[in-house]
């Protein structure tokens, strides 16, 4: 993966015509909880080479991230509380 990418660049890979060889897989990032918060993002985001794009094992997985405050935890309660 060309390290001359975008954030942009990195967000609009398209999963079907991306080359998977290119991509990390995420089962080999391995991010030592030793160290701070920010310097564990960055490591990940050193190792992942694009947080957007990346395999696991053979399947590409493709994330998108929405501009809000609601956190992960807020999304899943309540779609259990909608159950």
């Amino acid at each position: 993966m060309n390290t001359a990418m975008t954030i942009t660049d990195m967000k609009n890979i398209d999963i079907r015509t991306v080359d998977p060889s290119t991509l990390v897989d995420i089962k080999t990032v391995k991010v030592s909880t030793d160290l701070p918060v920010e310097e564990r993002k960055k490591d990940f985001i050193r190792q992942v080479k694009n947080p957007y794009c990346f395999r696991c094992g053979k399947v590409v997985v493709k994330m998108s991230f929405a501009d809000t405050t609601a956190t992960l935890e807020d999304r899943l309660e309540n779609y259990f509380r909608s159950l």
